[in-house]
C-alpha cells in the first residue's frame, strides 16, 4: 500500500449494499469494506474461510444449525464449505477478508448480487 485507508471515508463512498470494494491486499488476501442491508444469497466457499468483522450496525449470519449475531467490534469466521446467508436488518458496515479471486456469492449461481473485484 502506498497510503493509509480511512475506513469511514471508504464506507461513505459505497452506495449499494453487498458490493464490496478492495481497500488493500494482505499477501494474496483482499481486505475489503462493504455495506450490507437486507438478506444476501445463501452460499458456501468450498476452498476458503470467510471473515466478517462488523464496524457499525448488526449482521446476522444464518447457518443451517444456528444464527450468529454480530455487533460492532465482533467478528466471525465462516469455515470453508459451510453454507451461510448474511442478513442485515438495517445498514451494516463490514470489513471482509478473503483470498483474491473469491466470488462474494461463492458456489451459488451468478446473480445480480455477484460483485466483480473492484478497488476503492
Amino acid at each position: 500500500m502506498k497510503d493509509k485507508v480511512n475506513l469511514a471515508a471508504a464506507l461513505a463512498s459505497l452506495a449499494e449494499p453487498f458490493q464490496p470494494r478492495i481497500a488493500g491486499m494482505l499477501n494474496d488476501y483482499k481486505v475489503m469494506v462493504a455495506k450490507a442491508k437486507g438478506e444476501f444469497i445463501c452460499h458456501a466457499h468450498p476452498d476458503t474461510d470467510d471473515l466478517f468483522l462488523v464496524l457499525a450496525g448488526r449482521l446476522t449470519i444464518q447457518l443451517r444449525d444456528r444464527d450468529v449475531v454480530l455487533d460492532p467490534g465482533e467478528l466471525f469466521i465462516v469455515p470453508r464449505g459451510v453454507e451461510h446467508c448474511p442478513r442485515a436488518d438495517g445498514e451494516t458496515q463490514l470489513l471482509l477478508i478473503e483470498p483474491r479471486g473469491t466470488s462474494n456469492t461463492g458456489d451459488a449461481e451468478t446473480s445480480e448480487l455477484t460483485a466483480r473485484e473492484r478497488w476503492l
